[in-house]
């Protein structure tokens, strides 16, 4: 029950984008990226480094990082433009 409700509220947020490219990542990221999204599978982005965020979310659009998280984090990036990146990089990274 918990994944459907988790998958419903990823959808939800996916659809209804605001003006904040973050907007999207902070059901599974935090409000601020403090979590390891999915019960600790991923990395707490907010200790990332801005450059550090930009090759990952470059890298799930195209496929050359991630492990496990490749194939999910590659349908939530690939929507994303060079400018969407920047701003959640210098949002969330340190």
């Amino acid at each position: 029950m918990k994944k459907l409700v988790l998958l419903t509220s990823i959808l939800a947020l996916g659809i209804t984008l605001s003006a904040d490219p973050y907007a999207k990542c902070v059901v599974c990221h935090g409000k601020t990226g403090e979590r390891a999204a999915l019960g600790g599978k991923s990395r707490v982005i907010s200790d990332m480094t801005k450059a550090d965020i930009i090759t990952a979310l470059h890298g799930y659009q195209n496929g050359t990082y991630g492990g496990a998280m490749k194939a999910m984090m590659g349908q939530h990036t690939k929507d994303l433009s060079a400018a969407d990146i920047d701003a959640i990089a210098n949002q969330i990274g340190k």
